[in-house]
């Protein structure tokens, strides 16, 4: 994918590779929050017409600078951030990019066309359930690395469903897994089931099936449970050989 200005990772948080807020805040001149990155693309074209309207143009977002939470209440996706609602229009991507150094902007170019609106707000639902889940289970410590092994599910050909499994826990005990694959597969179970127990709240039963939620979030904590007793024994041995 060929870009103009590019990150190591879309992910809130991530440096970009230019610098232009620093110059910008030494000149006096940014209008922007601190820690503000915008992120220029192409959208494409509405699956739902034929036409090309909003295809003309890029635009510019703004990446999150908090974490997204899930209201208790009704279960819809928050942010305390208002800049994710900002977006901006442009003639060409070269007009975004000087607007992004007039401001101070640290950004990043995406040529590749933008996942459609109801894509990104599956995908922060999804990420704001991830969060949640990890901050109630006491693993908030891990959500780069459950995140990262989301990501990178389609190129290790996870499976996409966890029917392969009686329980949560035989993924843990799965040898031919790798952590990552475990640690997605089962965030992934645990929103698939936290999705049927808002369709069944809603009226909309799951083949009347009980819920399995608290079962994957116990094989969850087991997970994480035989990684730390493992880094454990690992650092006993060390002891043991070095005296």
């Amino acid at each position: 994918m060929r870009t103009v200005q590019t990150m190591t990772s879309s992910m809130p948080g991530a440096a970009p590779a230019n610098d232009n807020q620093r110059a910008a805040l030494m000149a006096g001149r940014s209008s922007l929050p601190d820690g503000a990155v915008a992120r220029i693309y192409k959208p494409s074209r509405s699956a739902t017409t034929s036409g090309k309207a909003r295809a003309k143009g890029w635009r510019m977002r703004f990446e999150a600078r908090s974490a997204p939470f899930i209201e208790p209440l009704m279960g819809w996706t928050g942010s305390d951030d208002p800049l994710t609602q900002v977006e901006l229009s442009f003639p060409s991507a070269a007009s975004a990019i000087r607007y992004a150094q007039r401001q101070g902007l640290a950004y990043f170019v995406r040529s590749a066309t933008e996942a459609s609106p109801r894509q990104e707000h599956e995908t922060l639902a999804a990420r704001s359930f991830f969060h949640a889940t990890l901050e109630k289970l006491g693993l908030q410590k891990l959500e780069t690395s459950y995140q990262s092994a989301v990501d990178s599910a389609a190129s290790r050909s996870d499976p996409p469903s966890p029917e392969d499994w009686a329980s949560p826990m035989d993924v843990v005990r799965d040898r031919s897994l790798s952590l990552e694959a475990k640690r997605s597969i089962l965030i992934n179970w645990a929103y698939a089931e936290y999705l049927a127990d808002q369709a069944t709240n809603e009226g909309m039963p799951e083949n009347g099936r009980p819920s399995r939620l608290d079962e994957v979030e116990q094989a969850l904590l087991g997970l994480e449970r035989e990684v730390a007793a493992g880094a454990a024994g690992q650092t006993d041995a060390g002891v043991r050989k070095a005296a």
